[in-house]
């Protein structure tokens, strides 16, 4: 369905793509993966038709249509968030404006009989055309598809220029979902979603019903979405088929060939070079001399991608806290009437590794803030542990930099003297390679800036460390680097990070914040979502605030889990969800016969008054007609949203069966 034939691609002197071939078909979900600056984003403008090759072609089947996410710059206004988004059906939307122009004239008593028949049959066939495209559910899948990517129910009727950049972008996926490209092209989509929104997009893109593909540096994601990776490197495309971890294991064997293939390449090279060097000059030898100089020459140098360059880390030496770094008590904090935290009380151990969750504007940076001491509480205390020495990464961390100063320079100012060997090391973690360590701050991109701050907070001692979104703008290499420094980091750590495979990593603990409180969940992230379905369907009490848990349970956060406990939680789970599904499949088989005794209602109700409506004069009358023919409209948007709702229960009834 689309086709690249001889691509190339290039900025200056920097070539991109040289002669590259590869395609996709319908159904493929695709994961591009490279360093940066590979040539992802240009790969994904280029198939958008919004950059255009130096060379080559890109074929696209006859009626494709392509939607592309870029990873920001959209701005929307003008119209209600709804509106906007259903702007996304616009040819039904078409439609449904044809008919209530339609309606209008049925409604007009000064057309003739032979008129009203003709504008009656025109009508029908649109109210059909209407019903077979789904019309009628343009509201519930609208609905549906904001409400996952975070959007409240108030929200639906404000306009779109009050939302922020990041809210912005949201609006743009999701009228991106709703159009249903055949293809769909998605750069970093997860970038400005929280974890509950990432969590809902991954299960709708793992059922996308046409072709993706996505940049994503969400090693998680990647897993849950692509069935197959594009490499984007050394100017071309390499592909792999499976996951993202998958792709990892085969990349790492491909190299592990090619790297023996190159060493036995470069062996044969010298041995015919040592031949034709020795003998150039002897005429007995000439004709071998000769044939090994052809030999040279017909050889194609195996080109191999320099190894990545892995940087192992750790934090300096600080001494350490008391056991408790830091409790807050009985905090409250409200922005004018809108109560963030209501008496929450916390209380972080040395060791423990807290990830905060919540939807985006549940309180999570407020919290952080009131952990840092950045902002004062409205009510309660902050009390700090004996010897606390904590480091707190804002989310505009990277606006608090010294734009005077180099990237060198940065991490040199406030770094031990004992960390200066280690600058180069760590800049090179972060991208940071060659001259661009003396580029003085003011010149780098928001991104670079992003990544200098972390690389800065990494060689400055503490003993407790509040990270708000450390990871947004880094690529997986930074990501691993910034990982394997916090796995091996002593002291207590607290996080917020949208990015699920990092919260996997880190989080021994899991807070989830919102409507004021903060609920402590002991466990890692998949341990908290299960225990959250547990408790929501049939437990009525909450999980302990935190700071109210037990000495056990604080003990437990300290100590590794058994081998066999993922075992045995998995088989809790199942039995778990056997139940479960019993339960939902006779509700499931409740509800359907009762949305089918409505549906045959209404359509009762439906061919009665249609009926009605083609009885002669029956439009003479404008006043008594109006109200007949709004009770039809509603009607047909009753029984599209009863449909839509069984069918929906059918497909979840035959995926579950």
């Amino acid at each position: 369905m689309l086709q690249l034939s001889s691509l190339t691609k290039g900025f200056g002197e920097r070539t991109l793509f040289e002669n590259v071939t590869w395609q996709i078909a319908a159904g493929d979900r695709v994961g591009l993966c490279g360093p940066n600056g590979a040539g992802k984003t240009t790969f994904l403008r280029m198939l958008a038709d919004l950059d255009e090759p130096d060379a080559g072609t890109i074929t696209k089947q006859t009626g494709l249509t392509v939607g592309y996410l870029p990873q920001d710059g959209i701005n929307h206004a003008g119209r209600s968030l709804v509106d906007e988004a259903r702007t996304a059906f616009q040819p039904l939307l078409n439609i449904q404006h044809s008919m209530h122009e339609l309606e209008d004239q049925l409604a007009d008593p000064k057309r003739s009989q032979a008129e009203h028949e003709e504008i009656l049959e025109r009508y029908s066939e649109l109210q059909h055309q209407f019903r077979d495209l789904e019309g009628y559910t343009i509201d519930l899948e609208v609905a549906n598809v904001l409400n996952g990517l975070g959007f409240k129910t108030t929200d639906l009727e404000k306009s779109t220029d009050t939302f922020s950049g990041g809210w912005q972008m949201r609006i743009a996926l999701a009228k991106l979902i709703l159009l249903r490209p055949h293809v769909l092209l998605l750069d970093e989509p997860t970038n400005h979603l929280d974890l509950e929104a990432r969590n809902w997009l991954e299960d709708y893109l793992a059922g996308y019903p046409h072709a993706l593909i996505l940049v994503s540096h969400d090693r998680y994601f990647l897993d849950r979405v692509v069935t197959r990776i594009v490499e984007v490197a050394g100017r071309t495309l390499t592909p792999y088929v499976g996951s993202y971890s998958e792709y990892l294991v085969e990349r790492d064997a491909r190299l592990a060939v090619l790297r023996h293939q190159k060493k036995r390449q470069d062996e044969e090279i010298a041995r015919i070079q040592h031949f034709i060097g020795r003998f150039r000059y002897k005429a007995t030898k000439a004709a071998q001399v000769q044939s090994r100089v052809k030999m040279l020459e017909k050889i194609i140098p195996i080109d191999v991608p320099p190894e990545p360059n892995r940087v192992h880390f750790s934090f300096p030496d600080c001494r350490k806290s008391g056991r408790v770094a830091l409790e807050l008590q009985a905090i409250e904090k409200t922005y004018g009437s809108t109560v963030v935290l209501d008496r929450v009380d916390m209380q972080v151990v040395r060791g423990d590794r807290i990830a905060l969750v919540g939807p985006n504007g549940a309180g999570k940076s407020t919290l952080m803030r009131m952990l840092a001491g950045a902002e004062p509480p409205d009510q309660g205390n902050r009390i700090e542990g004996h010897n606390l020495i904590a480091q707190y990464f804002a989310q505009d961390e990277a606006t608090r930099l010294d734009p005077a100063l180099t990237v060198y320079d940065t991490l040199g100012a406030e770094s031990p003297t004992t960390m200066l060997p280690a600058i180069r090391n760590v800049l090179g973690g972060f991208l940071f390679a060659g001259d661009d360590v003396y580029k003085p701050v003011e010149v780098l991109s928001g991104g670079e800036r992003t990544r200098l701050a972390v690389a800065r907070m990494l060689l400055r001692p503490s003993n407790m460390l509040l990270l708000d979104e450390p990871t947004n703008h880094l690529d997986i290499e930074s990501t691993n680097v910034l990982l394997d420094a916090l796995a091996d980091f002593g002291g207590a750590l607290v996080f917020v990070s949208h990015d699920r495979y990092f919260v996997e990593r880190l989080a021994t603990t899991v807070m989830e914040v919102g409507h004021g409180s903060a609920t402590l969940y002991p466990g890692t992230y998949d341990e908290f979502l299960w225990s959250k379905a547990q408790r929501e369907p049939s437990q009525p009490n909450t999980p302990k605030k935190a700071g109210s848990s037990t000495a056990l349970e604080a003990s437990d956060r300290s100590k590794p889990h058994p081998s066999s406990r993922e075992t045995r939680e998995k088989r809790r789970q199942q039995a778990q969800v056997e139940r479960r599904l019993k339960r939902e499949r006779a509700a499931r088989d409740k509800r359907i016969n009762e949305l089918e005794r409505r549906i045959a209602d209404r359509e009762g109700e439906i061919k009665e008054i249609e009926q009605t409506m083609a009885e002669p004069g029956f439009y003479d009358d404008r006043d008594a007609a109006s109200p007949i023919i709004d009770r039809h409209q509603n009607l047909m948007w009753e029984v599209g949203n009863l449909m839509n709702q069984w069918e929906a229960l059918q497909q979840v009834d035959g995926n579950t069966g």
